[in-house]
């Protein structure tokens, strides 16, 4: 039974952890309680510096479209500040090069505009507009040690740190991967939730490099997107970034490390799918060194099938799902999902976490699906390949293909990437129908040689 008081006792909530789940999280409890506090392990950065707290920061980065539309909402002019901090900024449809089952994705102007920045920026920007709401207090350097509940159990009360208790009304864990969440509910008699794990072993290495005003000059392109395939397995991402860079992220599936060495990083593009990110990497000046990092797994945890839970407790982000970052769904999920939790907040109803949970749930599904069906097709990769992730797995290719010629076909494959629509909208009759005539029709079915690419990645079409 869950508890009556939480739609009207509003008095403090508490968010654990600075990431952009919680941040975000603590921008939208600022409409519905009267004080927020947010406490970070860590220390938030003056300038644009990396920071400890995030691992994925050095990293190229994606700001889906769908999540850069809640930011605007939640900080009205986010965007336009963006572009006052640098960022470079181009079409999704015309100035992104997406090569994709052996060939690049037809190029046309899609009316959904991309923004390359590093992840500072994007922080730096949204730590500065929540310190300027007046109910909101950071806290920085405070490591949460627990969860504080009422006598009975079923409802929080509080946190504990170094011993001490500060009360809350309602605690969003926003702590990411290591969320101590599970364990600190086991303690205390509840069930830890499932886990839903992809395992991918993704590796990859990033480094920066001036950006000139000749490259990718044909058609302006603002970033490069070189998807692995099951038997190849390595990857790549190249984005513009402010301060007239490039930032370049390398990835290979179960196999060694990308080279951070200069010299083998560059080689290791030239044997990419797609030569264009080796074309301007080759002569560019690097800057600053390299970053390596492993993800092992995507990994969900399913507190939306728990049958008992604690009210006024609420996990997002990370904390919730984590995703292979080469999909770049991470902020856009989160923005989502505190999205969420601002309306069922609104509508003043009990029963809060199990309602949060399961709508969080189908955000995660839209997200969970695409990244999964993709990586399932890799033969390595462990994890549930039932009768719908099998049946996507094998439409996704010829989808892709089908997008070689076929700007429609990309126009929605880019929505549902970008979290503008469902993955359910590819599979409506009009894409179905388009994408098994290109499969029909297909008369070439190995990929272009890579002269074929050079000549396709200097039209754009209109």
């Amino acid at each position: 039974m869950a508890t009556p008081t939480l739609a009207d006792r509003r008095e403090r909530s508490i968010v654990i952890g600075g990431s952009m789940a919680g941040l975000l999280a603590a921008r939208v409890l600022s409409d519905h309680f009267r004080e927020v506090v947010l406490l970070e392990a860590d220390d938030f950065p003056e300038s644009d510096a990396q920071r400890r707290g995030v691992p994925q920061g050095p990293h190229a980065h994606g700001l889906m479209a769908g999540g850069r539309q809640i930011l605007d909402e939640l900080f009205p002019g986010f965007s336009v500040e963006l572009a006052h901090a640098g960022a470079a900024r181009g079409d999704v449809g015309g100035q992104v090069r997406w090569f994709m089952e052996g060939a690049r994705l037809r190029s046309f102007t899609s009316g959904i505009e991309a923004f390359g920045m590093t992840r500072p920026v994007i922080d730096r920007i949204v730590r500065a507009r929540l310190r300027a709401i007046g109910n909101i207090h950071v806290i920085e350097k405070r490591r949460v040690d627990g969860l504080v509940l009422t006598a009975d159990g079923r409802c929080v009360s509080g946190v504990t740190i170094k011993g001490d208790t500060l009360p809350a009304d309602l605690v969003v864990d926003a702590s990411g991967r290591g969320s101590r969440t599970p364990r600190w509910l086991e303690e205390r008699g509840y069930t830890r939730p499932r886990e839903d794990t992809i395992e991918i072993q993704l590796r990859y290495t990033t480094r920066l490099f001036r950006r000139r005003a000749t490259d990718m000059s044909d058609d302006n392109a603002v970033a490069v997107i070189v998807a692995p395939t099951p038997l190849g397995k390595r990857g790549g991402l190249m984005i513009a970034q402010e301060g007239q860079r490039w930032i370049v992220t390398l990835i290979n599936y179960f196999g060694e490390h990308v080279p951070p060495e200069l010299p083998a990083f560059v080689e290791f593009a030239r044997r990419l799918h797609a030569p264009w990110i080796y074309d301007v990497i080759r002569d560019a000046e690097p800057v600053g060194e390299a970053h390596v990092t492993s993800f092992p797994a995507s990994v969900r945890h399913r507190y939306d099938k728990l049958k008992r839970f604690p009210s006024g407790v609420i996990l997002v982000g990370d904390a919730l799902s984590s995703f292979n970052p080469m999909y770049g769904q991470g902020m856009s999920v989160a923005a989502k999902e505190v999205k969420e939790l601002g309306a069922i907040l609104g509508d003043g109803q009990p029963d809060l976490s199990r309602r949060f949970f399961s709508r969080a749930a189908t955000i995660i599904d839209a997200a969970w699906t695409l990244a999964a069906c993709n990586d399932l097709r890799i033969p390595e990769v462990t994890g549930r390949r039932n009768a719908p992730a099998r049946v996507m797995s094998s439409y996704i290719p010829l989808l892709l293909r089908a997008g070689h010629s076929d700007a429609a076909v990309v126009e929605a494959f880019i929505k549902v990437q970008n979290m503008l629509i469902p993955p359910t909208d590819l599979i409506q009759p009009a894409i179905v129908l388009r994408v098994l005539r290109a499969a029909l029709g297909n008369v070439r079915a190995s990929g272009p040689s890579r002269s074929d690419i050079r000549v396709r990645s200097s039209s754009v079409v209109k």
